[in-house]
């Protein structure tokens, strides 16, 4: 890599843990891929299969209190497909290993929090998963997780789905019929909630300090604001935190970029802040 750097591969987390030296990287080596196989930015089968193994390891490791959390680098989606895999990328993989039903994806960017109804769905599909039980869901979790953070007293606003927030329903009816009534159901569960505010100008209010956290109806309604922030000419920030799992788990936010693999032009910024944002919240849990 021509980097100041010393790799050595141990057994166990804690052989890297115990003995390492300064300028020394530890790697936790699964012997899952032959190294004449590797050729930058090529899609395989057999790395994804391999990049899902590691993952794997992880949350062991992670559930075993073995480690404290786990920073994920970005998967290759069409990797792990052809590998035989019907997730669509780390998070189910890690809901389904810890048991874990409901959980959500926050991007933090600075002065901006994001988390999200939904995901990885073509967007019509995404429209019919905003029902009132799992906007109530994300709202919660969304509360749950700005506490984590150390944020004491959480203010989340919940965009709208439609523009202006369904007009009073002449732009649609999900805003009224069910962003609204989750909203209500979180204020009387003791959550600072306001909404649906319209998607158009929450994003604005949240960068001002109004509002901790937005929670949005989709992945590009939330990714957009964020990205937009965090990616550069200079490179990418920005942290994915995966909540409402019982481990520490956070990624980069953004993908695997393999038109550039091996051109030494990749950001290592959003990976670095994925790793202080883990060890953050780790040290907050294990203070109580």
């Amino acid at each position: 890599l021509d980097a100041p750097l010393a790799v050595r591969s141990v057994g166990t987390p804690d052989a890297g843990a115990d003995d390492s030296e300064p300028g020394t990287l530890p790697v936790l080596d699964c012997d899952n891929v032959e190294e004449e196989t590797l050729t930058w930015g090529t899609l395989r089968a057999t790395h994804g299969a391999a990049s899902l193994e590691y993952v794997e390891q992880g949350v062991e490791l992670a559930t075993a209190g073995r480690v404290d959390a786990i920073a994920t680098a970005p998967i290759n989606k069409r990797a792990i497909r052809r590998a035989g895999s019907d997730y669509a990328g780390h998070t189910g993989l890690l809901a389904d290993r810890t048991g874990t039903e409901d959980y959500s994806m926050m991007l933090l960017e600075d002065d901006l929090r994001v988390t999200h109804v939904s995901t990885h769905v073509p967007l019509r599909e995404a429209c019919d998963l905003v029902t009132a039980d799992r906007v109530a869901t994300t709202i919660r979790l969304t509360d749950e997780a700005l506490r984590d953070l150390g944020v004491d007293s959480p203010s989340v606003a919940v965009a709208g789905l439609n523009p202006h927030a369904g007009e009073e329903g002449l732009l649609g009816e999900t805003d009224g019929e069910e962003i609204a009534p989750a909203v209500e159901r979180a204020r009387a569960a003791g959550v600072d909630a306001t909404g649906p505010v319209p998607p158009d100008t929450v994003y604005v209010r949240a960068v001002g300090g109004e509002f901790d956290c937005v929670v949005s109806m989709y992945h590009d309604q939330g990714h957009i604001p964020v990205k937009l922030l965090g990616f550069d000419r200079e490179g990418v920030s920005g942290v994915n935190v995966t909540i409402g799992l019982p481990i520490v788990r956070t990624s980069v936010d953004h993908g695997t970029a393999f038109d550039i693999a091996g051109e030494w032009t990749a950001s290592e910024r959003s990976m670095v802040d994925a790793v202080r944002v883990a060890a953050r919240l780790a040290r907050r849990r294990s203070e109580g």
